[in-house]
This record gives C-alpha cells, structure tokens and sequence, in this order.
C-alpha cells in the first residue's frame, strides 16, 4: 500500500522541495499552504503522516495537531519549527506530536525519521489485527470439486477490493475464507478485523463499530476509536451479519456508499479506506422478505456473493480433514493418533449437521477420551456407530460392530411386538420415547 503524507507549510520553496524529496522515496505527498486548508485535506483522505510547520497564519502547527488527534487520531505528526527549544519540543510531544524537527534540517533525516514512523504504523497495524482477529490463520483443506471451486472463486475475488458477501451453515468455515480473502489480497499487511454482530447488544454494537466522542453517552469518559477505524487500509470481516439491527444497517450502507464513519458523539464524517467483507448462516433473501434485513443493504452486500458447502457435499474431503485435525491434536498432546477402518468409514457415512466444527469437535474429544491411539468405532459418539460398515451378525469381527446389530436387532423386536408404537417400544428397552427416535434415524429405521 502506499504511503500517503501531507505537508502543511506556508513557506513555498519548504513546502515545495521538501514534497518533491517525498515523492521521490515513493511516497504519495500532498500539500497544504495553511492549516486551514491541512486540516480540510485531513477530513476527507487518509493520510499516514502529517508534516507541519508549527508557525503558520491562521490555524498553527499546535492547533491543527489538536483537530488532527479528533478526526484522524491514527495519522502520525511531526511538527517542525525554526524556533523551537527543549521546552517546546517536550510540549508537543505531550500534546500527541510523533516527532519535533528544528530548521533548517537534512532531508535525509527526515527521510529516516518518517521511514521509522511508517515501520511503527506497520506494526500497529499487525497489532490491531492480531488483537481483534481470530489468531493464526487457518488452512482451507479440501480436493474436492466444490472445495477446489470455492478456492478458485477466493484467488478471484481477493485481487479486487469489491464487498463480498459469504453465505453457509454454521460449521462450514465461513470466517476462514474472509481470512483467506484478505491474506491474498494487497492489504494482506494491513489491518484484518473480526466483529461478530451476533456476540455485542445492540445498544454497544454501533459505538464497537465507529467508536465514540469523550462524553458521548454515560460512561464515556474518553474518545474510543471503532473497529472501522482500526481497520482503515485494511479488511473488516462483520460475521452474522443478519444479525445486525435495522438502524445500524443503515449507517453500515452509508459507510458502503460514502467511504466514511461518524463516531457515536461525532459532528464530523471521518474517511476510511476498508474493504467490507460479510459472512451469516442466515438466507438474506428470506429475511428481507421478513423485513428484518434492508434491500438496499443486501444488494449492496452481495457485489460478490460466496456459497460455502456444507461438509455432506464433500464428502471425499473428510479423509484429509480427519488426518489434519489428527496430527494436529497428536502434535499437542505427544502421540500419533489413528483411525480404525469401522471408524473412519463411520465418520464418511456421517451427514454432520454441525460441518466442520462438528468433526473438529468429535476428533478433539476422541483424542482426549479415546483409552488408546488407535481410535475404535465404540469410542466415536453414540450418533454415529450406525453410520459404520454394514455387515451380517455373523460378519461382525470387532465388539462394535457387534454391538451395532445386537442394538439394531433389539429395536426391531420391540417395534415388531407393539405393532409400530414407538412409546410402548421404547418402555420395553427401558428408554425414552426421544432416545429411540434417534436410534431409528441413526439405524434408517
């Protein structure tokens, strides 16, 4: 990403040589003759650093850094000055200044210095992410068609910086394609903020968002930056975002259409350059005809709509996601975990309604709870020993296989001698009428 700087100095020949020496180290410099006119440029880009003279006509170096910190409190400033002393420097950086430069100065120095901030900003920006994102970035696993299809379609997508719209059941791992998206894409240096519209109240939702003026609302004894700002060059991810309330839909639309947030409190728009990404396990469509989601929004929304398959249509990926999550749970806990082939053929036959994180979730609890490395068809959940190999009583070569078809065998008894009804079946078994409704279905009853 470039680099963009503004120079606020009212002395021409300053102000020229010192843009040109900017622009000539590859940096994007504008320039302002006055504060005045600094200050309207802040307002409507987004520049990384600011350079200004501190005795300038009308609005000073120490007064624009004050309406700097307000509506761009991320952009950096370095004041400079030909009558400057110790005093005045340390007053500057008190007052939120990054760097203080006495005139005449080396323009190599400046270089330097300005290089030293954009490394800060850098890892700011590295920090940001990593504080509000999910972690260390996730693999997408998958060969098959409908996984090579969906990687095809980030490499595409990830070059642009249109709004994608990322739609799938709960499980599927929506939040790693955003992930996936914005790590391939040219902000993949910059910010990559999380927000789950689901997980804050609604009353929080709109201040997490776009942050706060100092007495905004009771409580708010200090200016807070939102998640938009923070993710400004970058990517915000907004997962559940059917979740999100009307009237912030309508500042969200705003914010898509405008390029620009205004704080809770706030009496200035504030421009943001971020690449809006959007993920739900909710059909939009259905709930716009609910009217509980705007039009406008998911229009807006879906430039680019992702559908993530659900796991039972790709079935051929679970061999290399059970490995995956295998080795990664042996590497954690010292030991090389196995699958037998009942069980591994029981996990294939699965329809896991909880997707991927279902089969996470079955694999991390066999992990800890399975007696030996070599994970048995008995030890996988109650839900799934029906979905493991079909064969005859008299086939049966392991105990949970036996017991799958002594089981089995028992539940057709019982419904053959009450004539189908379920509820005095399930007395005869000693079970629930609940219990042996999931058995039926586990065994295709």
């Amino acid at each position: 990403m470039v680099i963009k700087i503004l120079v606020a100095e009212d002395d021409d020949i300053v102000r020229i040589t010192v843009v040109d020496h900017l622009r000539l180290n590859g940096w994007q410099a504008d320039e302002a003759a006055n504060g005045k006119t600094a200050l309207e440029l802040v307002q409507k880009n987004n520049y990384d650093v600011v350079l200004s003279d501190i005795r300038m006509p009308g609005m000073g170096g120490e007064q624009l850094l004050a309406e700097i910190k307000q509506v761009s409190p991320a952009t950096e400033v370095i004041l400079m000055t030909a009558h400057g002393s110790t005093d005045d420097a340390v007053n500057c950086l008190k007052k939120g200044a990054a760097d203080y430069i006495l005139k005449p100065f080396n323009l190599d120095d400046l270089t330097f210095r300005i290089q030293r901030l954009v490394n800060i900003l850098a890892i700011k920006a590295r920090c940001a992410s990593l504080e509000n994102c999910c972690g260390q970035r996730q693999p997408l696993i998958g060969s098959s068609a409908p996984m090579q299809q969906l990687l095809s379609l980030i490499s595409q997508v990830s070059q642009t910086s249109s709004t994608v719209l990322i739609q799938g059941e709960s499980g599927t791992g929506k939040e790693l394609v955003a992930a996936a998206i914005h790590y391939e894409s040219r902000r993949c240096d910059k910010p990559y903020i999380r927000v789950n519209c689901a997980a804050i109240p609604s009353g929080l939702l709109e201040s997490e968002l776009f942050g706060h003026e100092k007495g905004a609302f009771t409580g708010a004894d200090q200016l807070s930056i939102g998640k938009f700002e923070l993710a400004d060059q970058g990517t915000i991810l907004l997962d559940e975002i059917g979740d999100m309330p009307l009237e912030l839909q309508v500042k969200l639309l705003r914010v898509l259409q405008e390029q620009e947030i205004e704080r809770v409190g706030g009496k200035n728009p504030i421009p943001v350059d971020v690449r809006i990404l959007c993920s739900t396990a909710k059909d939009l469509a259905t709930e716009v005809e609910k009217g509980v989601f705007r039009k406008d929004l998911f229009y807006r929304l879906q430039v680019i709509p992702i559908s993530v398959p659900p796991l039972r249509e790709r079935n051929g990926d679970i061999d290399e996601l059970t490995n995956y999550f295998l080795k990664k749970f042996g590497n954690e806990q010292g030991l090389t975990f196995k699958l037998s082939p009942e069980a591994f053929h029981a996990l294939q036959n699965y329809h896991f309604p909880g997707n991927i994180r279902e089969l996470r979730n079955i694999l991390e609890r066999m992990t800890v709870l399975a007696p030996s490395p070599l994970i048995q068809l008995w030890d996988l959940p109650v839900e799934i020993h029906g979905c493991g190999k079909e064969s005859t009583p008299e086939e049966a070569t392991t105990l949970a296989v036996a017991v799958v078809h002594a089981e089995k065998k028992c539940i057709l008894n019982a419904l053959k001698k009450t004539g189908g009804n379920k509820t005095e079946a399930a007395e005869i078994l000693g079970i629930s009428r609940k219990n042996l409704w999931e058995k039926m279905k586990q065994y295709r009853l």
